[in-house]
């Protein structure tokens, strides 16, 4: 049970990283893509800024700045991509309000419990 499993495992991840499924190698790497959303906040919501990087292995190529609206590509790759995205008015618009759908909104949720929670500062030495 457990080799079927493992041939199984092996066989996805060939078909994923578009390997033939008849070839006999070990995977040669690892390959991360990673979406990071981050929210900027400035006294409050009075100014908040929403940032999106896009990361490729370490790399970051696209990200989009809504203090800017749009996407800028920070390599030859995600230039192209920027252009693409930036191209459609409609994810552009829903993309631009992330800045409420996504920051204000998820600070009014953690406000109570994150923001206006005081807990007095503690410090503990030892050898």
């Amino acid at each position: 049970m457990r080799r079927l499993v493992a041939a199984g495992a092996r066989l996805v991840a060939l078909v994923v990283l578009g390997a033939s499924s008849a070839a006999d190698m070990e995977l040669s790497g690892v390959f991360q893509e990673i979406v990071k959303p981050e929210c900027h906040f400035i006294n409050g919501t009075d100014r908040v800024k929403f940032v999106k990087r896009f990361i490729y292995n370490r790399e970051q190529y696209v990200h989009f700045d809504s203090d800017v609206g749009l996407y800028m590509g920070d390599t030859p790759y995600g230039n192209q991509v920027a252009r693409y995205w930036n191209s459609d008015p409609e994810w552009m618009e829903y993309r631009r309000d992330a800045v409420d759908r996504h920051c204000r909104h998820n600070y009014e949720l953690s406000t109570l419990f994150l923001v206006e929670r005081r807990v007095p500062p503690s410090v503990s030495i030892s050898l």
